[in-house]
């Protein structure tokens, strides 16, 4: 099953990011933000990843969603000779 485009804009949301840390967060606003972004957000928080609809903090899962989204775009864009 290939990513949708929501897939994709939840995982570039994902690595906006700081996984291992739980003291940085993020806001999404609403008026200046691309509407792929807020849904995004939405779209996380109903699913337990980050802890409010505009961004907001990872949550457990979250932090482990972010860490993988992370490792998955260094290896797609690690130059690999």
């Amino acid at each position: 099953m290939p990513f949708s485009a929501d897939h994709i804009a939840e995982l570039n949301l994902l690595t906006l990011f700081d996984a291992p840390s739980s003291q940085e967060g993020i806001k999404v606003h609403e008026h200046s933000a691309a509407p792929e972004m807020v849904a995004a957000a939405e779209r996380l928080h109903a699913k337990g990843l980050i802890s409010q609809r505009d961004g907001g903090y990872l949550t457990n899962l979250g932090s482990e969603a972010a860490e993988h989204a992370q490792r998955i775009l260094y290896v797609l864009t690690s130059d690999q000779n």
